[in-house]
């Protein structure tokens, strides 16, 4: 059996719980704190505010440009995804003739209007064959458009080229290859905004 507290040791006790729970603040500092968060908070309202106006006038941007080019553009958070029409022969990375229009439209669009946008070329393959060569095929690919995208002059230091070669949650015609796959066997662009100042 537990020896029972005695009232000075539970009256002590309560003390030192209620102290280290409550502390005081100045009404002054409460309210100087207060206006410093609600600043901080009107600022980055502003600031994503000024981000979905950039990412709508580059959508509205992209529209007109690539209408005539099938392309679908998809907003994700702070960026643009742009399915276009460029796709690749079976087992090749040579960029067709009839892609590159498209592409000129595209980098004319980010250098007149977005100059500042990163753009990442992503590369596919369709379902046939090793894995680890198709990785290597859609980074071929993807590097074949930013070539492209580079001579119709994108900066350098605002292009990359990634491969997600025939990764299956990617496909726009799952497990499709050869005559059938030719959807499969594209790049996509993301474009990535800076964040407004």
């Amino acid at each position: 059996m537990r020896p029972s507290m005695t009232h000075a040791t539970l009256a002590t006790a309560c003390a030192l719980a209620l102290g280290a729970c409550t502390s005081y603040v100045k009404k002054e500092d409460f309210d100087r704190t207060l206006g410093e968060l609600r600043s901080e908070h009107a600022a980055l309202k502003s600031q994503v505010d000024a981000n979905r106006s950039a990412i709508e006038s580059l959508r509205q941007s992209m529209e007109k440009r690539l209408a005539d080019h099938d392309a679908k553009l998809t907003e994700l958070t702070g960026r643009l995804h742009v399915d276009m029409n460029v796709h690749f022969a079976y087992d090749d990375a040579t960029l067709r003739e009839v892609d590159k229009p498209a592409l000129d439209s595209f980098a004319k669009v980010i250098r007149e209007h977005h100059p500042q946008a990163s753009v990442t070329v992503e590369g596919f393959t369709d379902a046939a064959g090793d894995p680890t060569y198709n990785k290597q095929l859609g980074q071929r690919r993807a590097e074949a458009v930013k070539d492209h995208l580079l001579a119709a002059g994108l900066a350098a230091d605002k292009l990359r080229a990634v491969s997600y070669g025939e990764a299956k949650d990617r496909q726009l015609s799952p497990g499709a290859w050869g005559d059938g796959g030719l959807a499969n066997r594209r790049v996509t662009l993301v474009v990535d905004l800076p964040p407004a100042s």
